[in-house]
């Protein structure tokens, strides 16, 4: 039987788990949970390669091991852990499915522990997600990758009876993507196929992995890579490589719902106030695709694509949430000014609460100069409108208001 390499180097443990420290680390959230005993239905989020499987087993298997550990000390003996129920990829599952597992979870007849790629914000329905903690698991560092290979080249059977020299690895750490199962499969590939003594340069595994093309696989492998370059190519105003990125996913059947969110985001990130209605037709794009589903859905999805590379861009949105959120870590819980305040109450008025408040329709152009900020941060500038033709005008109409109180 022809086990692969990551399956053979599979940690059974946490103290073998490698990356995620703060989950699964000394002091990680999730490990505190396992060691008291008290594992929650759990949703594990985050890119192919990246432990979400193993980490599952792992919890399993500590489950399984205290209810032995108990009974050999005869405590626990009137109480029964409940049976873990795994589901790889769960933002597969139905509604209707994910509907069926909800009773069992909430009276607590299970432990769920659902591993997912995409954001379950999207992909479980509210009522399941809000019982289960949400993990999100991150790519793994240059570190974690080599200490992989190094781990396959000591301990695993076949690997470490051959003779081989990592001289450069930057090739494969970059092919990997930062996806563990990724790396050691194309380490494999190599080690298998060469003759000893291995020495294992970056052009060999170029050579190696360029004469071996992966398919393009929509759970992992190129499913990044290749919507990667289908954004990228969107947000660079190309429409003709946009469109092929694009025949390359639906070709590989591609979930449609995953193309049209992506291109969700762009609208606001990428083309955001540059062109509004961008945004509007990538929402119906995601309703519309959802609806007829392929092949028709490739129409959608093509014009929708050509529309927002034609699009003028803007990431001023983006930019200034980010800045506004930086604020808010840096200054903490600023208090709300006395006239923005609501006053519900007779005590509140008393308090000045909403006192001095200006009411902007009452006045010429539906505009007054008053402060919106706390006081702790007045005049700060957060959003710095892009250079086109919609967003002057913003930047023209904020100069007439606000003078030089903002600096536009």
């Amino acid at each position: 039987m022809n086990i692969p390499l990551a399956e053979r180097i599979r940690p059974k443990s946490l103290k073998d788990y490698i990356g995620q420290d703060p989950i699964v680390g000394d002091k990680g959230t999730l490990t505190q949970s396992i060691h008291q005993g008290m594992i929650p239905s759990l949703i594990l989020w985050g890119p192919p390669g990246t432990g979400k499987t193993t980490l599952a087993h792992i919890i399993a298997h500590e489950d399984v091991r205290e209810v032995i550990e108990k009974a050999k000390n005869n405590t626990g003996l009137f109480t029964t852990k409940n049976p873990i129920l795994f589901i790889d990829e769960i933002h597969r599952f139905s509604k209707s499915q994910q509907d069926s597992l909800l009773g069992a979870v909430e009276k607590g007849w299970i432990t769920l522990i659902g591993a997912t790629t995409e954001n379950p914000s999207f992909e479980v329905i509210p009522a399941l997600l809000s019982r289960c903690q949400v993990y999100v698991l991150q790519s793994f560092s240059k570190e974690h990758l080599l200490k992989l290979l190094q781990i396959a080249m000591e301990k695993d059977e076949i690997i470490a009876r051959k003779e081989i020299e990592l001289q450069e690895t930057d090739a494969l750490l970059r092919l990997s993507g930062g996806d563990a199962r990724k790396l050691l499969n194309i380490f494999e590939l190599i080690i298998s196929s060469e003759k000893e003594p291995i020495r294992i340069t970056d052009q060999l595994v170029l050579e190696k992995v360029q004469a071996n093309p992966a398919r393009y696989d929509k759970t992992g492998e190129q499913h990044y890579d290749i919507i990667s370059a289908f954004i990228k190519s969107i947000r660079g105003s190309d429409p003709n490589a946009a469109v092929y990125w694009l025949a390359r996913m639906i070709a590989g059947g591609e979930d449609v719902k995953f193309i049209a969110r992506r291109m969700l985001i762009l609208a606001s990130e990428d083309v955001g106030n540059a062109n509004p209605t961008a945004l509007i037709m990538a929402n119906n794009t995601f309703q519309a695709v959802a609806t007829v589903g392929y092949p028709e859905a490739r129409i959608i999805l093509s014009q929708c694509a050509i529309y927002l590379a034609n699009s003028p861009k803007s990431n001023s949105a983006y930019k200034a949430i980010d800045t506004a959120l930086e604020w808010v870590k840096k200054t903490g819980d600023l208090p709300v000014p006395l006239h923005l305040r609501n006053a519900p109450s007779k005590l509140m008025k008393e308090l000045d609460y909403g006192k001095n408040y200006q009411y902007a329709h009452n006045f010429d152009n539906n505009f007054i100069d008053q402060e919106f900020l706390p006081d702790a941060i007045s005049h700060t500038r957060l959003y710095e409108p892009g250079n086109n033709a919609r967003e002057n005008k913003f930047k023209d109409f904020l100069k007439k208001r606000w003078k030089d109180k903002y600096g536009y």
